[in-house]
């Protein structure tokens, strides 16, 4: 069965808001005062440990307590500051009715991204939801893409393309052996995306049964 693995953040939905002000809540906790929300677009795609370590030279340990405290905020209120992009609910259905299997593939924490596709009503349309976990044992695109195999141990890689919006989901498809197709209207470059190994990159959701087809024929 053709399967089609989506990333969340960036490319199902604009969560900009919800990510960057409970990274904002977390920041505070540690007395650092940050305004400027479009400067904290960087933690939404990778694990947020390894971004509190890289952009602000926290420690392991810090990072872990910066992630707990963005986690206080985002369970309650974050989760739901984000909204659905144009075209998502459509294109899914499209592929639902051209028989692909459709999982999320996402390094959110799992119970975060079941609770998202819930809210934005498109549960159904997905086969399985592969995300994180909050021990940390799964938390990047490669541990969550091979996470995926592990369940669904009969899935073929050439049948399987994964969706993402910035270079860790390229690269995440290149170390499972994957294609991956870029969208260029969520938080990464379409240049990036290119050079990382993306297949194509499309400006619209609704051109993915196309870049599909084109892939698995």
């Amino acid at each position: 069965m053709k399967t089609v693995l989506f990333d969340l953040d960036g490319t199902l939905s604009n969560s900009k808001e919800g990510i960057t002000k409970c990274v904002q809540f977390a920041l505070d906790s540690f007395d650092i005062h940050e305004k400027n929300l479009d400067s904290l677009e960087v933690f939404i795609g990778p694990p947020l440990i390894d971004s509190f370590m890289k952009y602000y030279g926290f420690s392991e340990q810090q990072a872990k307590e910066a992630t707990a405290k963005y986690r206080e905020r985002y369970s309650v209120t974050g989760i739901y500051e984000s909204s659905m992009y144009k075209g998502v609910k459509e294109c899914l259905k499209i592929l639902k009715n051209q028989g692909y299997f459709i999982s999320l593939a996402s390094s959110k924490p799992e119970h975060y991204c079941r609770i998202i596709l819930d809210y934005f009503g498109i549960s159904e349309l997905f086969d399985d939801v592969v995300g994180a976990t909050t021990d940390g044992k799964i938390h990047n695109k490669e541990q969550v893409l091979e996470e995926f195999f592990n369940r669904w141990k009969d899935a073929k890689k050439e049948d399987c393309c994964l969706i993402g919006d910035t270079v860790f989901d390229v690269e995440g498809a290149n170390y499972v052996g994957i294609p991956c197709i870029g969208v260029s209207y969520g938080f990464g470059k379409s240049d990036d995306l290119i050079n990382a190994g993306a297949r194509f990159v499309i400006d619209d959701i609704l051109e993915l049964p196309t870049k599909l087809n084109i892939i698995f024929n």
